[in-house]
């Protein structure tokens, strides 16, 4: 018997995936429970469009994050702290300021978490801050921190 997945199944496939099972195992486990319905002809050709539909959706948001890489990557932002004297600053700079730099000079908006620091930025000078923006492709900005 031929099932499509409504959720994902240790074991057995993930969410969608069309699989061949048992007739016993399907009829008596898997319908009932709502974890797969019987993969008909038509239920099949909607599955296959909802995967072609998913595969476009995830080609445009690579496609928009690595033109997003390309106008981003390698800039060097300013950032104006107080500072306590010398190069010591008041506090540290956080991924939410630097993603609303980010977002005051290239007018983009990008998550907080997927700003990442390697460690805190407690005193003036330039740090590297890596920036995930897909699944594999990430930028590199520089962060030019000055006094005040």
């Amino acid at each position: 018997m031929k099932v499509i997945l409504l959720e994902n199944v240790p074991k057995l496939g993930e969410k969608g995936k069309i699989i061949e099972v048992a007739d016993g195992y399907g009829r008596n486990y898997l319908l009932p429970r709502g974890l797969a319905e019987e993969a008909t002809a038509m239920k099949m050709k909607e599955s296959k469009e909802k995967e072609d539909k998913k595969a476009r959706q995830h080609d445009r948001e690579q496609a928009a994050a690595q033109a997003l890489k390309e106008r981003i990557d390698g800039a060097t932002v300013k950032v104006a702290m107080k500072t306590g004297g010398g190069d010591k600053l008041y506090g540290a700079v956080t991924n939410a300021q630097v993603a609303e730099i980010l977002q005051k000079e290239f007018k983009v908006n990008i998550d907080k978490k997927k700003i990442e620091i390697p460690e805190a930025i407690k005193h003036t000078g330039e740090f590297t801050v890596k920036i995930k923006l897909f699944t594999g492709i990430q930028a590199e900005v520089k962060l030019n921190v000055t006094s005040e």
